[in-house]
């Protein structure tokens, strides 16, 4: 029987490698060198780390198998005391724009809980603090809306969740509850909607519907409180028109009646500021991450950029007017109906269209290309009978070709509207993602797009110094404790230059590999293989050092490492060498030495040993290519 303690492999033949077998010792570091084709990575990757992947799929269920595919079965006879594999390898490709050093490292998520718990939310209008809300003020605001308004009185239980939620429907009914409001149309009880699960859903309870009158004071303040209680300290009141109310019986018991948000009026119990006279739902760990809909800036979609027509890439040539196509993806000539419409746009503002686009002023511009927002125009169509006058809202150009721009069947189609378009940052939220009540809720005066636009070394020392009550670090202890450790184990790494909302797509591959490595520290697993590819490549000596200390970290807390490296530091680091060669391709795939450094060193048929020795060097050129010492700028 094999060492329980040791990995054992018998006749690898992954690639070029000769019918190799190989035993190699539980929880020690471990370095795989040679010269390159020799057959290290096919040992590492193709044969160790994908027979632990093999595995692992197949003590799933068949079902989930069935979404993962299956991985082919490495060329080789045996592996015993194989252990759950990670492999971590300098690859950038496929990461997903959205990911950020923040949530690979899964920092992001300890923020958005610490920011939930102990932040202090700010109006985002005023900036004021935000204070509690009694009964009596809300009941007062509801009041405002009029005698004689009819309203719907609402507590939200659910908000953006995923399920069908079968249960709640009949625990409100049973209850005394009637009609619920699920996504946006409200429903009877007896009659609940069938659910996506798949799906987020919004539900909100109707707890009451009134009008409005000094007569029913009572009733609106016994409403209420039920529904702060219901909304755990929230309530929506919707105001119902004529149209709604008509008929309201008939359609709540057995059609849905649809609103509006802009129907809505939040009131919170917890959030709510007294000068703006706006209330804010509690904030939760969602409201903070940018994938969310309840936390993402939706102009951006959370992205923090955007991309859209370019207002000077649309005018190439800027002295011609704009019936002459000025705007040159508007391609076709100016039929005389589309010319109407701008010739309405014109008078409503004021300029002549017939002018070259370089004379025309801003707000003509900005209205040929952005429309006039909610403003109603006027437009003539003049025919043989008289003029047809009828009006409407104005949208511009731009609007026009995102739209053609969306429908686009053909790829050549699109590509050509993308010519005139740019990546520019989100004018909403100025590239932070978040939307404005995230953004206005701080922890010793910072947001959390404050915190992640910090380099690593000054997030660590931000959370290091933070001066808390008895009560936030009672809440925030461990959380805190998680985010110092990991932004720790970046700048182990030597990433303490990195921000956390650095994109994921912008990293280089060692950097990439060195994110993951120090997110496999945090995570604290124990028994696993760890296979790394070249982790020092890149390194400065003093980074180098730091690296090391990371994958002593791992193996110290119980893991197998197995880096594939050529870096004399790492031999010296490691427990036990193992220098595949002798030569590359097909001259190599075999072992030929393996221990620690000094039996490398001894080894005649190892070249790494030969370099070990000294036998072998890179020399230093004795003759260097001459450098020009002046730039062109000194010669200017």
């Amino acid at each position: 029987m094999s060492d329980p303690r040791t990995i054992v492999v018998r006749g690898a033949r992954e690639h070029n490698l000769r019918n190799v077998s190989l035993t190699l010792p539980h929880g020690k570091l471990i370095c795989f060198t040679g010269v390159s084709g020799s057959g290290k990575s096919s040992f590492a990757f193709d044969t160790l780390y994908a027979e632990g992947q093999r595995r692992y799929l197949e003590s799933l269920s068949s079902y989930a198998r069935q979404f993962l595919g299956q991985l082919a079965k490495p060329d080789v006879d045996q592996i015993t005391g194989l252990s759950p594999s990670v492999s971590i390898q300098q690859k950038t490709s496929g990461w997903n724009p959205r990911s950020t050093v923040g949530t690979v490292t899964q920092i992001h998520d300890y923020l958005r809980v610490l920011f939930a718990r102990i932040g202090k939310q700010h109006c985002p209008q005023c900036g004021k603090p935000i204070s509690a809300q009694t009964r009596e003020q809300i009941v007062a605001r509801i009041m405002e809306l009029g005698e004689g308004t009819k309203v719907h009185i609402l507590a939200p239980v659910i908000r953006g969740q995923k399920g069908e939620h079968r249960d709640l429907f009949e625990d409100m009914l049973r209850k005394g509850y009637a009609r619920a409001r699920v996504d946006g149309a409200v429903h009877s009880l007896s009659e609940p909607p069938q659910l996506t699960k798949t799906l987020r859903h919004d539900i909100e309870i109707v707890v009451d519907r009134i009008v409005l009158s000094d007569a029913g004071h009572a009733r609106l303040a016994e409403a209420v409180e039920q529904a702060l209680k219901l909304g755990v300290g929230s309530l929506i009141v919707q105001q119902v028109n004529s149209d709604q109310s008509a008929g309201s019986e008939a359609q709540a018991n057995s059609k849905k009646t649809r609103a509006t948000a802009a129907d809505d009026l939040l009131l919170s119990s917890q959030f709510a500021c007294p000068n703006c006279r706006l209330s804010f739902s509690s904030p939760s760990p969602q409201l903070f991450s940018f994938n969310s809909p309840q936390g993402m800036c939706l102009n951006c979609e959370g992205l923090g950029t955007s991309y859209d027509f370019d207002p000077d890439s649309l005018v190439p040539n800027p002295k011609k007017s704009f019936l002459n196509l000025a705007i040159e993806p508007m391609r076709t000539r100016i039929g005389r109906w589309r010319r109407h419409i701008y010739r309405g746009i014109a008078k409503h503002v004021g300029f002549d269209l017939e002018a070259p686009w370089e004379k025309l002023s801003k707000k003509a511009r900005m209205a040929l290309l952005f429309g006039l927002g909610d403003k109603h125009v006027t437009y003539e169509w003049k025919w043989s009978g008289g003029v047809w006058r009828h009006g409407g809202k104005f949208e511009g150009v731009v609007a026009e070709l995102r739209e053609k721009h969306r429908k686009a069947q053909s790829p050549m189609v699109r590509a050509y509207y993308e010519k005139y378009m740019r990546k520019a940052v989100c004018q909403s939220c100025k590239g932070a993602r978040l939307n404005s009540q995230a953004l206005s809720i701080r922890i010793a005066d910072r947001n959390l797009n404050d915190v992640c636009a910090m380099a690593v070394r000054e997030a660590r020392d931000w959370a290091g110094g933070l001066t808390l009550t008895k009560t936030e670090q009672a809440i925030a202890h461990d959380v805190l404790r998680e985010i110092r450790g990991r932004l720790g184990f970046l700048c182990d790494v030597g990433l303490d230059y990195l921000s956390l909302d650095r994109t994921a797509p912008t990293l280089s591959g060692g950097e990439s590999q060195r994110i993951r490595l120090a997110s496999q520290i945090g995570a604290g697993l124990v028994g696993v293989l760890y296979v790394l590819d070249e982790p020092s490549i890149g390194l400065h000596p003093r980074d180098n050092d730091r690296l090391l200390q990371s994958l002593l970290r791992l193996r110290n807390m119980g893991n197998t490492v197995i880096v594939v490296e050529h870096d004399e530091q790492t031999m010296l680091a490691a427990d036990e060498i193992v220098d595949f060669g002798p030569g590359p391709g097909v001259r190599g795939g075999e072992i030929v030495a393996q221990g620690d450094l000094d039996t490398i060193r001894r080894s005649e048929r190892s070249i790494t040993g030969r370099f070990l020795r000294g036998e072998e060097r890179i020399e230093i050129p004795q003759k260097r290519r001459s450098v020009k010492t002046s730039s062109p700028l000194e010669n200017q």
